[in-house]
């Protein structure tokens, strides 16, 4: 007796029929309603009466919402390997993660020569059946490197482009009778699709040995391939033989092939609406419940992870006791979505579980576990992450990318609420709706979380402060998962510590931020030459601080090459739509440096914070990044940054002007106290360079005033006192004893608790 363990499943085999396409289409949304799983459809390009199946798969994934859908099986020696991976993976994508593929060696092998493919022998087709899997395989690993190379007898891929990678991991169902095919449905198939009209029970029996044999053999456990099967039969009143009879007649005859035989999907093979109507509506819940209860008695595992996921597993962590609740959203190393996990905009990583909490309740689990494995805690809301704190190697990652709601609370008080797992370009662009905005960074994929706990310089910083001087309210969770909510009524104190330390402190879950009333804003962009970097410093800098409090500029500088000299790209944001206001602010800006290019725009706000869409891929590479404040860009700050930018250590040069309603703050108002200064500098590098711009990097320090926490990937002595200077640190100490006296939250610049005892 062999269950496997898998969830059962339920579907319909249906006929492609080209003389009644919308009644096809129409059978598969009858699947549907009536509750069944799939819809799959048999496919024969060499038969003129069948509509083409894989066209079919596109209308019908179009045409329903839940359903998924499957070929069965796709005529392989007809359809090129690396294109049928590519058109998978575009209808997984597209169709939200609801395809499978049972694909088949071939077969009516003359109607397949006279469609122009290859007549094979049996045991060639075998073959080429095991290069197309190795070939679609490795179009789907979009992470692995190079491109894809399957020298084989029966097809060749030379390098193909990886990609794109499907919404789920696409299963690949062999439709196999005979013992090589058995054999490498076990070593590479996830699943095995027979058909009962020819294989009786004793065949399957014997085919589910052989699977069995070759899998172990293989290194694999047998459970890793599932076992589906085709049936035909039609639902009664009366009985009159094998799966001809009432619901109940089907149900005890299909129990023995899940509990005994281990087959866990069952394709009706029908046409009939109501037929289709009685197998989802009474028979699949039925057995689906015989099913629950025969398993129940017996302890039978359910579900399970592979061997390879097994193997996959990173030490110092229970993975069997993720908290039921994050179960089904985690996500370990060797599961599909982990390369969608594992990184942030900026680098790379290797979590050793990453969970994804829904709720602040959820939230307070993850922490409650995280605390009890031998692994370190890390926290990250779904931003750029520069200094890779947030991915980790072998870490506990809480990833809060699942609370990124935005609401608009009050419109007359244009307060809104943000959930911390969201980018401030989708906030942009919701607030839009309303008129609103709030300034937040440079661009869309900033995370929200991140940035309103350490301050928030952005496009109009200088009109309306930094993002923390905006919020009124933190919903956050501490370091033992109680809730709390910070506020200048609740938690004064921690409300304080939270806006600029707040990574140190607790969870923050949402924000509550009084928005602007912002409509379109004028935006230009300059390049200049910038052959004497520090006259283009000092006089960008004395534009800045003279501009009206609605222009707020970025400038970065880039170091000469290829025979060309260094060049200045700045943008000004105007916050406001009023050209004439506008165009008088920006002239001075002109007068930086020969100008080689100009452009200014009216555009509305999220235009402007670019918002892109998808996940992080680790493509920043390995950043160095140092960070600094500066008043006023005096000839000797000016000369110092330039001696960096010509170091030949660094890549690039960023300047973020702030000031302005920045300033209007009193320093102790906020943990982030730095309100006197002009001017957020950060140097960025490569990995390899870091020595050398460490170095250069020290020689302008003497210039610069404080630091911005979020631009500094350095650790190391003196750090904390720049970021957070004289007593704020002190009261920041007293209030870590209080609220994560065990240092929970250690991995972002750790602030390290006051001696209570002394």
């Amino acid at each position: 007796m062999t269950d496997y363990g898998h969830e059962p499943l339920f579907g319909t085999f249906l006929t492609p029929d080209a003389a009644d396409p919308e009644g096809v289409v129409e059978r598969a949304r009858a699947a549907e309603r009536a509750g069944l799983d799939y819809a799959t459809f048999q496919d024969h390009p060499y038969q003129p009466a069948f509509l083409d199946t894989w066209t079919l798969l596109n209308w019908v994934a179009a045409a329903t919402e839940r359903l998924r859908v499957a070929p069965n099986v796709l005529s392989l020696p007809l359809r090129p390997p690396a294109v049928a991976a590519r058109a998978a993976a575009s209808l997984d994508l597209l169709s939200g993660g609801r395809l499978d593929l049972g694909v088949g060696a071939g077969a009516f092998w003359d109607g397949i020569a006279a469609m122009g493919g290859r007549k094979l022998t049996p045991g060639q087709a075998v073959g080429a059946l095991g290069e197309a899997i190795d070939v679609m395989r490795g179009i789907w690993d979009a992470d692995a490197r190079g491109g894809v190379r399957v020298d084989g007898e029966h097809h060749t891929v030379l390098g193909a482009k990886r990609g794109p990678r499907p919404a789920h991991e696409i299963g690949v169902w062999v439709g196999a009778y005979k013992p090589r095919m058995l054999r490498l449905t076990a070593r590479k198939a996830d699943g095995w699709l027979p058909s009962m009209a020819y294989a009786d029970e004793a065949a399957l029996i014997e085919g589910n040995r052989v699977i069995d044999e070759a899998a172990s053999e293989a290194g694999r456990d047998p459970r890793e391939v599932r076992r589906l099967l085709n049936i035909n039969g039609a639902i009664g009143a009366r009985s009159a033989g094998f799966l001809q009879g009432p619901p109940e007649q089907w149900v005890e005859q299909l129990l023995p092939y899940v509990l005994e035989h281990g087959f866990s999907a069952f394709f009706l093979a029908t046409d009939d609406p109501g037929q289709i109507a009685r197998f989802g509506e009474e028979v699949a819940p039925a057995l689906r419940d015989a099913v629950a209860r025969e398993r129940a008695a017996a302890g039978t595992v359910v579900g399970g992870r592979t061997a390879t996921g097994l193997a996959a597993r990173r030490g110092g962590i229970d993975y069997d006791a993720v908290p039921e609740a994050l179960k089904d959203t985690a996500v370990e190393p060797g599961d599909h979505d982990y390369a969608r996990v594992r990184h942030n905009y900026m680098r790379p990583g290797a979590p050793g579980l990453v969970l994804r909490p829904a709720t602040a309740d959820q939230v307070g689990e993850a922490l409650l576990y995280a605390r009890e494995q031998k692994a370190p805690l890390a926290v990250r809301s779904a931003g750029h992450g520069i200094s890779g704190r947030s991915v980790g190697d072998g870490d506990v990652v809480v990833d809060l990318s699942a609370l990124d709601g935005v609401e608009v609370l009050d419109r007359r008080a244009r307060t809104v609420r943000v959930g911390a797992g969201a980018r401030w370009g989708a906030v942009a662009e919701r607030l839009a709706r309303d008129g609103l905005a709030v300034s937040s960074g440079d661009h869309g994929g900033v995370g929200v979380g991140g940035l309103a706990t350490t301050g928030g310089v952005g496009w109009m910083s200088r009109s309306q402060g930094l993002t923390i001087d905006r919020v009124r309210a933190i919903d956050a969770v501490l370091a033992d998962g109680t809730q709390v909510r910070a506020s200048l009524e609740e938690h004064p104190d921690l409300f304080w510590a939270m806006r600029g330390a707040g990574g140190n402190f607790a969870v923050a879950t949402s924000f509550e931020i009084e928005a602007a009333e912002v409509g379109d804003i004028v935006f230009a962009d300059f390049a200049v030459d910038a052959a004497r970097p520090a006259d283009v410093l000092r006089r960008w800098g004395d534009a800045v601080e003279a501009a009206p409090r609605e222009a707020t500029s970025f400038l970065m500088l880039l170091p000469g090459h290829g025979g060309q000299g260094p060049l200045a790209r700045f943008q000004v944001a105007y916050a406001g739509d009023d050209v004439e206001a506008a165009k008088r602010a920006l002239e001075p800006f002109l007068n930086v440096g020969r100008v080689l290019d100009q452009q200014a725009v009216l555009a509305p706000y999220p235009a402007v914070l670019v918002a892109p869409h998808g996940p992080h891929t680790g493509g920043g590479g390995e950043p160095v990044m140092h960070s600094a404040l500066v008043e006023h860009f005096t000839d000797e700050a000016a000369g110092g940054l330039a001696r960096v930018l010509s170091s030949g250590q660094t890549m690039a040069v960023q300047i973020r002007a702030v000031g302005g309603a920045v300033n209007d703050v009193a320093p102790d108002e906020t943990a982030y106290a730095h309100r006197h200064q002009n001017f957020s500098v950060a140097a960025l590098g490569a990995l390899a360079h870091t020595p050398g711009l460490d170095a250069a990097w020290e020689g302008f320090l003497p210039f610069a005033d404080g630091m911005y926490l979020s631009f500094e990937t350095g650790s190391g002595p003196g750090l904390l006192e720049r970021a957070f200077p004289g007593a704020t640190l002190e009261r920041l100490r007293e209030l870590k004893a209080v609220y994560d006296p065990d240092q929970v939250f250690d991995r972002n610049m750790p602030i390290p608790p006051a001696d209570r005892t002394a």
